[in-house]
């Protein structure tokens, strides 16, 4: 896994509208390492620094019987049931483009993407799928298996739900994240739910750096991961108009132009 180095991160200059961005990235390594790939092409400079550590669960096979449909709130999800099932046609209901493209590189065949939230999902597959042809399978994390289910139990649907992985929080500020704020070598941080903010929020306080945020932007991909950023104070927070990776980069503005 190649991070960025932090030894070359020189500490912040006043940005004009043409340079690069410092931009943490928290969210867990897989995800984080592709998302600065894609920060990388369009000119800035990621410093990855998860604070959550996600576990995929070890289990039997899932035979997937008689579910007509995968719901898949996150591409950990994804990661978690491809291990553990060989069916592969079966459909696929993805929350949004990063949970689509991760069941596609996972070898299935038919991918249905809702390009929005679990609350959009729930209506995305209410209007394709049927509930008398079988159960729904949702592929979930600890902090997602009841959310979804319920949404769609309300409009008549049976969902099978398993916790297939857990995103743990680290228990202190990652180096590079410390280090980073501590010479003032960031312009902002990019927040990917409201759990991952709290946690941020958490370890920046407890390693005594919350004054520290106080010149950064702050990218969060919904008002409530905004929200879950209290008591770290920013010189500007900005929340992304859809809530999916796509969203994010949205709201980043074009180095070099």
């Amino acid at each position: 896994m190649r991070h960025w180095k932090f030894a070359s991160v020189p500490a912040r200059h006043c940005r004009g509208s043409d340079d690069a961005m410092r931009l943490l990235i928290t969210r867990p390594s897989e995800d984080a390492d592709a998302f600065a790939k894609l920060l990388r092409a369009r000119g800035h400079v990621p410093v990855v620094a998860p604070t959550m550590d996600v576990r995929l669960h070890d289990g039997p096979e899932i035979a997937l019987t008689n579910v007509q449909a995968v719901l898949a709130t996150s591409a950990n999800g994804i990661r978690a049931l491809a291990r553990r099932t060989k069916h592969r046609s079966i459909p696929v209901y993805a929350v949004g483009p990063q949970t689509a493209e991760a069941a596609k590189s996972a070898g299935f065949k038919a991918v249905h993407n809702s390009e929005g939230d679990s609350t959009a999902l729930v209506e995305f597959v209410a209007e394709r799928a049927d509930s008398v042809k079988g159960s729904l399978f949702h592929a979930a994390g600890a902090e997602t298996a009841g959310r979804l289910r319920q949404g769609l139990q309300a409009k008549g649907f049976t969902v099978e739900s398993e916790v297939l992985y857990d995103a743990v929080p680290l228990s202190t500020l990652p180096d590079a994240a410390k280090q980073a704020l501590q010479i003032g070598a960031l312009d902002g941080v990019l927040l990917f739910s409201p759990r991952s903010a709290k946690t941020f929020a958490t370890l920046t306080v407890e390693a005594e750096l919350l004054g520290a945020c106080a010149a950064l932007e702050a990218f969060c991909i919904s008002a409530a991961t905004a929200a879950a950023l209290t008591p770290l104070t920013f010189a500007r927070v900005a929340v992304a108009g859809v809530p999916n990776q796509e969203g994010m980069l949205a709201l980043l503005p074009a180095a070099g132009t």
